[in-house]
């Protein structure tokens, strides 16, 4: 009799578990994309996450969320120069984010403007000249990649500092993804543990968005896949080459 009693508690409790990881408010995501006119999408998303708290140090309140569009870098911060991984983490304003960018590739880059005094072409045809015509800029005329990899890791922080931080959701701007297996956001939690994959819509020289908001702050990482190949070669059937603009993020909050 006690071997079933005990049969029957851990058939019990294994439901019970499964139920309240089912049910945590936490990995109940909310997923926003569009492609083509991407600018309600964008709009939505940023009401879910609250106000824009800008560029100041330290952590403003439990929501609201932090931009970067990358059109405020200067000429010696963007193409051919590498682009600095915690750039937008720091210590003063406007730039105190909250985000660190990283890659397993050589480096991170931004793209010249068309006004750089290097003559460097613009849309990251410094790296292959083909780029100029299928990447259009969605804000402004700066874009950014990685280099050397289609893969970026972003973590979050509290803004301008090192402590680690996790926000309610990522979202962002592609430019020129012709697959829709070819672009994606993981998201992982302080403790590494995967929160799920999430691919975008594609449009072949055009923009896609996708933004996922989660009912708390919970994400520290976020692992980006651009396209299928890392910048370089020319886009062909077999070679999906992207890059991103704009990104929005929820206020960081001081890791647990």
């Amino acid at each position: 009799m006690k071997k079933y009693c005990f049969l029957l508690f851990a058939i019990v409790w294994s439901v019970f578990a499964v139920s309240c990881e089912k049910d945590d408010p936490g990995l109940n995501p909310e997923v926003i994309k569009a492609s083509g006119n991407i600018q309600a999408a964008i709009d939505e998303y940023k009401a879910l996450l609250g106000a824009d708290n800008g560029g100041d140090p330290g952590t403003k309140g439990l929501t609201g969320y932090r931009e970067i569009n990358w059109d405020g870098l200067s000429d010696a911060e963007s193409a051919p120069n590498a682009y600095a991984p915690d750039l937008f983490n720091s210590p003063t304003a406007p730039r105190a984010r909250g985000i660190v960018i990283n890659t397993p590739g050589t480096s991170l880059m931004v793209s010249a403007d068309n006004s750089n005094p290097t003559g460097t072409l613009p849309g990251f045809g410094n790296i292959n000249p083909t780029y100029t015509a299928i990447f259009p800029p969605f804000s402004g005329e700066r874009l950014f990649s990685p280099v050397g990899s289609n893969i970026a890791d972003i973590r979050f922080y509290v803004p301008g500092s090192t402590t680690k931080a996790v926000v309610r959701g990522f979202g962002a701007v592609y430019v020129d993804v012709d697959r829709l297996e070819n672009a994606a956001f993981e998201y992982f939690d302080i403790n590494n543990k995967s929160l799920g994959v999430y691919g975008t819509p594609a449009l072949n020289e055009g923009h896609v968005f996708l933004g996922v908001i989660f009912d708390k702050a919970i994400v520290h990482r976020v692992r980006v896949e651009y396209g299928n190949s890392a910048l370089g070669p020319n886009e062909s059937n077999t070679v999906d080459v992207s890059v991103m603009d704009n990104f929005i993020f929820g206020e960081p909050q001081e890791a647990q």
